[in-house]
């Protein structure tokens, strides 16, 4: 996932999440304080960090935890590394965890981690030496049962091998299972890599089939081309869709007969972009988004559907492969519009939950084939998605209002559980 800069003014994403809490929220019949409760973050940790740079001296550093509940089990998220990130935007991305993971079903609170820094100015010796202190500093947070750190945007399965190795030397031995998304020879899960992308398809696919749609001849824009939206292009080619429109940090191409997405992922494998692909037109983030399709896919960050461009939107479905990419203004207009949106929390949630299956073969130390993993995520998205769309026909709300609806009332139904201890 790649930061595209919105055409609004910056809108405070923890305030949007916020607000999707309290809408659905005010449809159930749940004590004010525990409402409170469950809403309000538990932990948030700002912290500096130096690191020696390969030109000499030190450079400091913002670095982030956030834990946003523990109250279905360990808290669990991604780490960013992105010039942008800030507390509000980690506050944000933690609560839609445990809404995710609530979503989903799986024994899982909601965190997240960030430092402020451009990956790529940054040399790997470097990377490493801001990883490592990342995680010395901040190790009093994290464990299996405690605080389970993941990729995100712009870290990935080497940056999960130092935090795990970092973890281990002050541990004084191999801890595999405090940290998801790690190399498969380390602990790693198969599927890992592909399994947002993946979530994605099987929930457009459940949506397709109530809406009466087909996906083999589908039009499909795509905004991001990072894992999530590379895998999720690849996944939807395979099932005879068009992919007609993608973009990445540096641009978007265009082609209204489709993309040859085979030849797509190999280019952008050696140009690092899409940009320049041949037989495209070059198309800019506002017009792409706003391209006629059945599919639309933001798979880039937040707040990049917002009232300014909601009432252009011409899809029949969209899909959140981002957290966070439709504020609540835009929410409104999509559904007068009558867009069928798959939210955030249910849509790309393939990615956390696998991450819960590595968690889970680190733990027993026994490891799945990929067809099992494959296998068992589908079940459980396609579960997921059944349960939010009940909730949606049962109470006329949309698809986000439900999905929040579903998350608020097991994390509820835990606390009536364990009760509050004083």
């Amino acid at each position: 996932m790649h930061k595209i800069k919105s055409a609004d003014l910056p809108i405070s994403v923890f305030e949007n999440v916020q607000i999707q809490f309290d809408e659905a929220a005010k449809r159930l019949n749940i004590e004010t304080g525990i409402l409170e409760l469950i809403k309000s973050t538990k932990r948030a940790v700002e912290i500096n960090l130096p690191v020696e740079m390969d030109r000499g001296g030190l450079k400091m550093f913002t670095g982030y935890r956030v834990q946003h509940s523990i109250i279905r089990g360990p808290s669990k998220g991604g780490i960013r590394y992105h010039p942008d990130v800030n507390l509000d935007e980690i506050k944000a991305l933690a609560a839609w965890m445990t809404w995710k993971c609530a979503v989903v079903n799986i024994p899982f609170g909601g965190a997240k981690g960030g430092v402020a820094c451009d990956p790529s100015k940054m040399s790997q010796g470097e990377l490493e030496r801001l990883t490592r202190r990342y995680t010395a500093d901040l190790i009093e947070l994290f464990g299996p049962e405690v605080d389970v750190p993941a990729p995100d945007v712009n870290t990935n399965e080497q940056i999960m091998a130092w935090i795990m190795d970092t973890y281990s030397m002050h541990a004084r031995h191999t801890v595999r299972s405090v940290v998801t998304g790690k190399p498969v020879e380390m602990g790693g899960s198969l599927g890992r890599r592909e399994a947002t992308g993946k979530g994605v398809l099987i929930t457009v696919k459940e949506a397709a089939k109530h809406l009466h749609m087909h996906l083999s001849g589908s039009t499909v824009v795509i905004q991001g081309f990072g894992n999530v939206g590379s895998m999720t292009a690849k996944f939807f080619n395979d099932e005879g869709s068009k992919i007609i429109a993608v973009s990445d940090v540096y641009g978007g191409i265009y082609n209204s007969k489709g993309l040859d997405v085979p030849k797509l992922l190999e280019y952008v494998a050696k140009k690092k972009s899409v940009v320049g692909f041949p037989k495209t037109h070059p198309i800019n983030n506002q017009k792409l988004l706003e391209l006629e399709c059945d599919i639309l896919i933001p798979a880039a960050l937040e707040n990049q559907i917002t009232k300014a461009n909601a009432h252009r939107i011409k899809t029949k479905i969209l899909a959140e492969g981002a957290n966070g990419p439709t504020t609540p203004e835009a929410d409104k207009i999509l559904d007068k519009k009558k867009v069928f949106v798959i939210p955030d929390i249910l849509c790309n949630a393939g990615g956390v939950t696998v991450s819960y299956f590595e968690w889970v073969q680190d733990r027993m130390g026994y490891y799945w084939t990929e067809d099992e993993v494959n296998e068992r995520l589908e079940n459980i998205m396609t579960k997921a998605f059944q349960d939010v769309l009940e909730m949606s026909l049962k109470h006329k709300v949309n698809m986000r209002v439900a999905a929040f609806m579903v998350a608020i009332k097991r994390v509820v139904d835990v606390i009536k559980l364990r009760g509050i201890y004083a």
